[in-house]
């Protein structure tokens, strides 16, 4: 077997011992460098729109061992669009801050390693009463989205970086997740990139059960092209990557 393949066939064995507390230095945080910001600043010149607070929210009930039975991925989606309210609740359900503590840190509604929350929410917009198509970032610190661009072909760029998965382009919302792993490396070194998977898990399962009680449909997505998707949202792909995307959309069935 050619090196090159043994290396690509091991690369995952090799992360994984490499990662082993045994294999780690002095983290930047024991080393006493500061750490980086708890959210990435607002991009000037774009416009921001306040969502409504989550204490104002009216979203009804749903009882958490219906949710949990009911949860399944879901592909097909009515032509409904989400309501705004609607997706400030998703919003707050995967990445809402409960509290702020100072410049340190922030303690949300999905547990992170650390209480780090290393992801940023990135929206593609399809259908949504009130918000002009395209994509979006959720400023969780504040609770507003930032329009990043209007494209109106950024659907269709966006389903062929996923692998060609066209019912993307049927449904009201997609969301994407980015991390930035110094949030999580600075305490953690190596091994905080272990940790930027689990958190994936943790903010994609909320997603799943929360949209049940809005009357939508989920389906995870983990099949896309890394550094294509890094060139439509904007990012390099090193120090900010896309870790996990996944459609919302109506389903037109009575909750």
């Amino acid at each position: 077997m050619p090196d090159h393949i043994q290396i690509h066939e091991e690369i995952g064995r090799q992360f994984m011992e490499h990662t082993k507390y045994r294999s780690l230095g002095r983290s930047d945080q024991e080393k006493g460098i500061p750490q980086p910001p708890l959210e990435l600043p607002m991009t000037a010149g774009k416009p921001v729109f306040k969502l409504k607070r989550p204490v104002d929210l009216d979203i009804p009930s749903m009882d958490l061992r219906t949710a949990i039975e009911r949860r399944r991925s879901i592909r097909s989606y009515e032509k409904i669009p989400l309501r705004c309210d609607e997706l400030s609740f998703l919003l707050w359900c995967t990445q809402g801050v409960r509290q702020i503590s100072g410049s340190v840190a922030t303690f949300r509604t999905v547990p992170s390693a650390g209480a780090r929350h290393a992801f940023e929410t990135y929206l593609l917009v399809n259908d949504v009463e009130g918000l002009l198509p395209g994509l979006y970032r959720y400023l969780a610190l504040s609770h507003c989205l930032q329009l990043v661009a209007s494209d109106p072909a950024l659907h269709i760029d966006i389903a062929h970086a996923a692998l060609d998965q066209d019912f993307i382009m049927r449904s009201g919302v997609v969301f994407l997740w980015t991390a930035v792993p110094y949030r999580m490396t600075w305490r953690y070194g190596e091994r905080g990139y272990r940790d930027l998977h689990l958190d994936a898990g943790h903010v994609c399962q909320n997603l799943y059960l929360a949209a049940l009680a809005v009357g939508c449909g989920v389906c995870a997505i983990a099949a896309f092209d890394d550094d294509l998707m890094a060139s439509i949202l904007g990012i390099d792909g090193v120090t900010q990557f896309l870790i996990y995307m996944a459609t919302v959309g109506k389903t037109g069935r009575d909750r």
